[in-house]
């Protein structure tokens, strides 16, 4: 068997190098998402040759992710069906691109059945746009902003990092101490919620070591919203996580646009923000739709037939 381990955060002295080559802008090929959410998945990693193989554990079973790395592919997948068999499982890939599922039928040939999976696409948009929300499309997130603005006309932004690092913490506990699920919230959105907890109490704790960076807005001298997130591959943004008072009229749409106005400035070799899936869940689908995204990372699961 692959001897799979609990991802470190030493990890990040090689892994980032391999998951970049994957070519992937999907967000699971993000340190930070292999990291901070590797207990919720049950998450395990190895190194293969050159390549970075992840084995999880979800809702809907065993899995592996697609291999991410340089050299030979077919000993990698030999070694993974290998590691499948031998644990009495069937190889599963989950969160394919449709690239990586052409690599594997040229190495498969009719050996793997692909379906989609949509409701783990993620959400890729232009970081200009979004730093500016021109046209019509966008007028209603324009109005919310100059909503804000009116209400709160000290507004400030501020980077990430040292003292406000724990405002962040502190508005983040009381974002759920205002949000908590109720009796009447579906179990999907419950249990996101306490992941999401899990995952991001692990941002809060290793900011730096995971390469994070991110912004907050502060009005009447309190932190109202913050935005997280790690860079994927030479071109895309991962934003991981998203938090603003919803009493607060525009409060999440002007956090949104001013990170991305952000990123345009101090990492300007950026082309795409991706805010992640939607996991099915109709109220963030609607939300995520809202904003007219450029590109969808399609992704597929496959298993061996």
């Amino acid at each position: 068997m692959i001897p799979f381990r609990d991802p470190q955060l030493t990890d990040r002295t090689w892994l980032p190098e391999l998951l970049c080559a994957s070519g992937s802008r999907g967000c699971e090929y993000s340190f930070g998402t292999v990291f901070m959410w590797s207990r919720v998945f049950r998450q395990q990693i190895a190194r293969v040759d050159d390549y970075f193989v992840e084995r999880l554990r979800g809702t809907m079973g065993a899995a592996y992710l697609f291999p991410a790395g340089t050299g030979p592919l077919e000993p990698v997948l030999e070694a993974l069906e290998q590691d499948a068999t031998e644990r009495g499982e069937t190889c599963r890939f989950v969160c394919m691109t449709q690239e990586q599922v052409e690599q594997l039928e040229r190495l498969r040939p009719g050996q793997y059945r692909v379906e989609p999976d949509r409701d783990g696409w993620d959400y890729l948009y232009d970081i200009d746009r979004m730093a500016d929300l021109p046209g019509k499309k966008l007028h209603g997130k324009r109005n919310h902003i100059r909503r804000f603005e009116d209400a709160c006309p000290d507004w400030t932004v501020e980077v990430i990092g040292g003292d406000n690092l724990a405002e962040c913490a502190e508005m983040d506990l009381e974002w759920n101490r205002r949000y908590r699920p109720d009796e009447g919230m579906a179990e999907q959105e419950e249990a996101t919620l306490l992941n999401e907890r899990h995952a991001l109490s692990l941002a809060f704790a290793h900011f730096h070591e995971l390469g994070l960076v991110g912004i907050l807005i502060r009005t009447g001298g309190k932190v109202v919203a913050f935005t997280i997130g790690s860079r994927i591959g030479s071109d895309t943004f991962d934003l991981h996580f998203e938090k603003a008072f919803s009493e607060i009229q525009g409060a999440y749409p002007m956090i949104y646009r001013e990170f991305a106005r952000w990123l345009r400035d101090n990492v300007p070799e950026l082309r795409w923000l991706n805010r992640e899936d939607d996991m099915g869940m109709e109220g963030l689908r609607k939300s995520k739709e809202s904003y007219f995204p450029d590109k969808m990372v399609e992704k597929y699961t496959a298993v061996r037939v």
